[in-house]
């Protein structure tokens, strides 16, 4: 039986969870490929570290070049993360002729177009299924199973440690501090945890998944990001008396004009299936013109949710190399980013000022007479449509007051104008909080 050799950059959680399933799948694994698929070889910082898999039947290494630069390897992982070193390993692996199975999301979203040029010259494939939502497999599902349809959005909870934090905080009452340092003790946050609540490992992979459905260009630097670490604990209990759940949610739209690239709190209404994923786990909806709403669950994160998604990949490798003919150049047929490569069109993508969506508005005031007609008065001033008002009782022995807005789907520049205005009134006491609502139907 032919033999497919793995070499792997990394053998911490992910890697050794690949390994894990790579041997313990092992005779499953042949049968549905036709061929034997195994580690060869595997980079580690440490070659007495512990380690979560075995390590007896494959060579350790410190110096990952030994990896990429063995002409035994046919399939090399990258698992290290980080942009500088995996970048230059994976070029190097490329030029000597391999295919690539990578779990970086940030790699693939700021350099993915130079890696997927280099590997279509040398005529190997690059895949990267782990690198959004772990076990999900999405993007695998909107590049193949959706490749029919014209989708029209796609909106996901694609980050576990926000969506844990936002569970505790919804559940228990607790801080956003106080979540956060747990998250830290049970690993679902790094000690600098940043990327994860500033929006910027969620963005990395709306950009991936905008450009796999609707054939744009891989565009990071042009997704709005706001995380979750300004959210106010009243305001998540407020939304779910309203009948809202707050998920952070990436959210690409393709409209006529442009296309929308946002990563925010959003109010969903409880209703609504995504609305009720909770803890680490993630889930994307993708809409199509035929299939209607799709809603993709799972884990999203962990040891072999995601080893799960990267030895899927190795597998599609591994099956192509097993029916080609050329022992080595074998490359998928699907294209890297769904669309073929002369196809992938520039589209507007839209500013913050030109997004349509509802709002949830609060506001914080004085209780006098009048402030209800000055703040009527400046939405009506702005074209806003008001859907419902809730004016929260004042703390005992306290004059100050919570009004919470709901309005209709605006322009959220007219929602801009309309803060700036209302936070020039002497009878209002702190910044207006503004988070989006998003319907999802």
């Amino acid at each position: 039986m032919k033999v497919i050799n793995v070499g792997l950059l990394g053998l911490g959680t992910v890697g050794g969870g690949t390994a894990n399933v790579l041997n313990r799948n092992a005779q499953q694994i042949s049968r549905r490929v036709g061929c034997e698929v195994r580690v060869h070889i595997a980079s580690v910082r440490d070659i007495g570290a512990p380690r979560i898999c075995e390590t007896k039947s494959f060579e350790l290494t410190q110096d990952p070049y030994e990896v990429v630069n063995d002409p035994s390897v046919d399939i090399v992982v990258e698992l290290i993360g980080g942009e500088t070193l995996s970048k230059e390993l994976i070029l190097a692996a490329i030029s000597n002729g391999k295919h690539i199975v990578t779990a970086n999301k940030a790699l693939i979203a700021m350099h993915g177009t130079e890696i997927f040029a280099a590997a279509a010259d040398k005529n190997v494939s690059v895949l990267y299924e782990s690198a959004v939502a772990g076990g999900i497999s999405i993007i695998k599902s909107i590049r193949e199973g959706l490749a029919g349809n014209d989708i029209s959005l796609v909106a996901g909870i694609i980050n576990g440690t926000t969506n844990f934090i936002l569970t505790e905080m919804r559940d228990k009452g607790r801080s956003f501090e106080d979540v956060l340092a747990e998250a830290q003790e049970l690993g679902y946050a790094e000690a600098d945890p940043t990327f994860d609540i500033e929006g910027i490992d969620a963005a990395h992979k709306l950009t991936i998944l905008a450009a796999i459905a609707f054939g744009t260009p891989l565009q990071f630097e042009k997704v709005y990001t706001e995380g979750i670490s300004s959210l106010h604990l009243q305001d998540v209990a407020y939304a779910r008396e309203l009948g809202y759940q707050i998920k952070h949610l990436g959210i690409a739209k393709a409209l006529e004009d442009g296309i929308e690239l946002r990563v925010h709190p959003t109010l969903v209404p409880e209703k609504r299936l995504i609305a009720n994923v909770d803890g680490v786990m993630n889930a994307v909806l993708v809409k199509g013109d035929a299939v209607g709403n799709t809603l993709h669950y799972g884990a999203g994160a962990g040891a072999e949710p995601t080893a799960s998604a990267v030895v899927a990949d190795i597998l599609d490798i591994a099956r192509a190399l097993n029916l080609s003919e050329d022992s080595k150049n074998a490359p998928i047929n699907v294209p890297a980013l769904a669309f073929e490569a002369q196809s992938i069109k520039e589209r507007k993508v839209m500013q913050p000022k030109e997004f349509r969506s509802a709002y949830y508005l609060r506001v914080d005031v004085n209780d006098v007479p009048g402030v209800m007609s000055q703040l009527s008065t400046v939405f009506a001033e702005y074209g806003i449509s008001i859907e419902g008002i809730t004016q929260k009782e004042p703390a005992k022995g306290e004059l100050k007051v919570s009004v919470i807005f709901l309005t209709q789907r605006t322009q959220e520049g007219l929602i801009d104008d309309a803060i700036e205005k209302i936070q020039g009134m002497p009878d209002v006491l702190d910044k207006v909080t503004r988070i989006r609502v998003e319907h999802l139907d």
